[in-house]
């Protein structure tokens, strides 16, 4: 019997629920998974570190990552409306960030991608100091006024005005107004020693475990909310709907020309290396 899969995923609601039919031995055929629970800013530096089988990371690392590591077509995230948010304490314009400090999750985030993009167009002379916090710190230090805005990502959307804070500018609709595409949120990448039968059996798996949860979305509930970090279930429910969607079980055409669109957009800035030829491409 082959040694289980290592993989590691983040507690959110969108991993947990495309997962748990594969974590909890239900897909057919399946290979078994080793799980490890880790924010995306963790699993980030675990791909560049080489040291899982399979993991979620943010699109934006891709180009450190893909000698190594191969991009699934699924299981991952990309959307529409679904994109990080700038959030201040008052009403403010673009220009107003102009030389002001703005909290970041990580700087190897698609979301900070998408931030570089659009205050390269929108904010005039550019921000100022950069400040990578913890998600869960970003909103309460815009709060209290130790930053002035700050760049969050998924259930924020739903939360931010509990922190009576307003939002300045929605990262997703800049990009889906520029490029007509989804946004790219985070992918699965595997391991290219796993060699091409492994890879295909894990996208396949990933590919069947997401539709066993979408076919009974209730099975997967304990496992969402065990690990929601007392997230509120309808704001649980409300992450799955914005994140796990067609492009999860099949990046497809429009998926592919997202991540492609993203990442030669941030080199062109000097934000991450160029992506070689076919480096996004699967067996």
């Amino acid at each position: 019997m082959s040694d289980p899969i290592k993989i590691a995923y983040s507690p959110c609601p969108n991993d947990t629920f495309v997962f748990d039919a594969w974590a909890h031995g239900r897909v057919p055929g399946a290979p078994e998974l080793d799980v490890t629970f880790a924010d995306i800013d963790l699993t980030n530096g675990m791909a560049e570190r080489g040291e899982f089988d399979v993991l979620k990371v943010s699109y934006a690392v891709l180009p450190w990552v893909l000698d190594e590591y191969a991009l699934l077509p699924c299981g991952g995230a990309l959307g529409r409306g679904c994109g990080p948010l700038v959030l201040t304490r008052e009403a403010a314009s673009p220009a107003d960030l102009a030389g002001k400090t703005v909290a970041v999750p990580s700087e190897r985030s698609t979301a900070y991608l998408l931030f570089r993009l659009w205050a390269a167009a929108e904010v005039p002379g550019g921000v100022g100091e950069v400040v990578v916090l913890p998600f869960h710190e970003i909103m309460p230090a815009v709060r209290d006024g130790k930053v002035d805005a700050g760049l969050v990502i998924h259930e924020a959307r739903f939360t931010y005005q509990d922190y009576g804070l307003t939002r300045l500018a929605d990262m997703g609709e800049h990009w889906e107004d520029t490029t007509t595409l989804p946004i790219p949120l985070g992918a699965i990448i595997a391991k290219r020693s796993l060699g091409d039968e492994t890879l295909r059996e894990l996208a396949r798996a990933a590919r069947t475990s997401v539709r066993m949860a979408w076919d009974d979305p209730e099975v997967s509930r304990p496992y969402v909310l065990a690990h929601a970090q007392e997230m509120d279930p309808a704001v649980a429910d409300a992450h799955i709907g914005l994140y796990v969607n067609e492009f999860t079980a099949d990046l497809g055409e429009a998926g592919y020309a997202a991540v492609r669109g993203l990442l030669t957009r941030a080199a062109a800035e000097g934000l991450v290396p160029p992506l070689g030829p076919g480096a996004l491409g699967f067996v």
